[in-house]
């Protein structure tokens, strides 16, 4: 079971590879992960990461690497990091079919060390083009068998290329043994959907078409992608987060009760709604680009990637027929948060008819997250004004509350073998099918400026209550 779910499961004697350590995604998310799960005492008894790259470089030069990269990034204390660093290694010489550098002999030092039946653990922190070349070269110096292995998005850059790489990775791993990340569904917050509503029979009761008019899924950001430009500029904000992300939490939003609390149930669950999720269409999206995202390095001439992305999408079964799923992300944008809200219909022959905003149910799935509720109340004293108000329960609140950081949550489950907030290789394909008519046909790129709450079209999407979030997390 996953941690969601409340596993307490150890794992046994762990080497751990990572592949393009001294990169910019392992510095800045896997190394501080792991540190994470080093500070929460949830790391193999006995484990050894190994660091694989093109150049040489003694071990200790990589030790500094990472203690560098932690104290910027780890949020841990140094006794932490220092904890961390004998346990590091580092194997140059690159790693192909062909040549194996010095990886081998790292990994047959490793496991004499802590064990010969150690599990090996390949997390590839790489851009997605190198992927299948490293999945060769894991079969061809027999490290695949046994093993597990981790795939950063995306996983494939469209519907197409998405199958290459998956028949590729079925023939070397089975899909027991692939886990492709997606770190907003290893958000405490977003674990949090699912208990919350099942747990809650107020919540429970309001999750259908019955109450619910619209769903919004807002994940805007103030943050640009100057120091990953070439990277993001390759994908975009529709393949970095509308296929990766937003509609992997839409399936949490409306997944049915899964048949056993289990991971494998609540992936299945997951897996299942999605398959129910309509193609998109592209009438009901709006493509932008901020202004001024062509003149930043390594960013092609004449770029036609888009930053900003809003979708309205339908999920075709009983509990959500006929409810738009509006979901909304981009750089440079007013505001960062990360919202989930259902808007509730009116209540019958209720004063609240046509006097302010709905009733609503929001999630954010930032921190520790939060839960609110819009209401509607009587202003105090003499005056019959109707004025909103919120109901809210912080889960930080909660006694003993300390969460691990999504990567992290991953990468512990990574260790004890738990796919449950993993996306399936056909949950993904599913992804794929309901952005396929998009990617066919874009619609044309509109410009915002840096500060904004992007695109105006986008507003209609939401339509008619607008992005409810936008000034609420104040």
């Amino acid at each position: 079971m996953s941690n969601a779910l409340g596993a307490t499961t150890s794992a046994g004697p762990t080497v751990f590879v990572v592949y393009g350590a001294t990169g910019d995604l392992a510095k800045r998310l896997v190394m501080p992960g792991f540190a994470a799960l080093a500070a929460a005492g949830l790391l193999p008894e006995q484990w050894v990461l190994i660091g694989s790259g093109r150049r040489a470089m003694p071990d200790d030069d990589y030790r500094e690497h990472v203690r560098r990269g932690l104290q910027e990034f780890g949020k841990v204390g140094d006794d932490v990091v220092e904890g961390i660093l004998p346990g590091l290694r580092f194997a140059g010489g690159g790693f192909t079919s062909d040549d194996a550098g010095e990886l081998l002999d790292a990994i047959a030092a490793a496991r004499s060390e802590i064990g010969e039946d150690a599990q090996l653990v390949h997390y590839l922190a790489l851009p997605p083009s190198t992927f299948e070349d490293y999945t060769r070269a894991i079969e061809a110096h027999g490290l695949a068998e046994g093993s597990r292995v981790v795939y950063e998005k995306p996983y494939g850059t469209s519907p197409e290329s998405f199958e290459e790489l998956d028949r590729l990775v079925l023939s070397v791993f089975e899909e027991e043994q692939v886990f492709r990340i997606d770190h907003f569904l290893g958000k405490e917050a977003t674990q949090q959907l699912h208990v919350l509503r099942f747990a809650n029979r107020m919540f429970e009761h309001l999750w259908n078409n019955r109450h619910v008019a619209q769903v919004q899924i807002d994940v805007p950001e103030t943050l640009g992608v100057d120091e990953r430009a070439k990277f993001y500029d390759e994908t975009g904000a529709t393949l970095d987060m509308l296929v990766t992300h937003l509609l992997q939490v839409a399936a949490e939003v409306a997944l049915d009760p899964p048949a056993q609390w289990t991971s494998d149930g609540l992936a299945q669950a997951r897996e299942a709604v999605l398959a129910k999720f309509r193609a998109i269409d592209p009438a009901d999206v709006v493509l932008g680009q901020g202004s001024g995202y062509r003149e930043l390095q390594d960013v092609r001439e004449g770029s036609d990637t888009d930053t900003f992305v809003a979708a309205r999408v339908w999920v075709d079964t009983e509990r959500w027929s006929g409810v738009p799923f509006v979901l909304r992300t981009g750089k440079k944008m007013a505001e960062s948060h990360q919202h989930v809200t259902l808007v509730l219909k009116p209540v019958e022959n209720s004063p609240q008819q046509g006097h302010g905003e709905p009733e609503t149910i929001t999630f954010t799935l930032s921190g520790n997250g939060t839960v609110w509720a819009g209401v509607t109340a009587r202003r105090p004293g003499v005056s019959d004004d109707l004025v909103p108000g919120r109901l809210s329960l912080d889960l930080a609140d909660l006694p003993n509350a300390e969460p691990l950081p999504p990567y992290a949550a991953l990468l512990r489950d990574v260790l004890i073998g738990d796919r449950a907030l993993f996306t399936t290789s056909n949950g993904l394909r599913d992804a794929w099918r309901v952005a396929k008519p998009l990617l066919d046909q874009r619609p044309e790129l509109v410009t915002y400026e840096p500060g904004t709450w992007g695109p105006e079209q986008a507003d209609q999407l939401a339509a008619p209550y607008g992005w409810l979030t936008e000034h609420r997390d104040r």
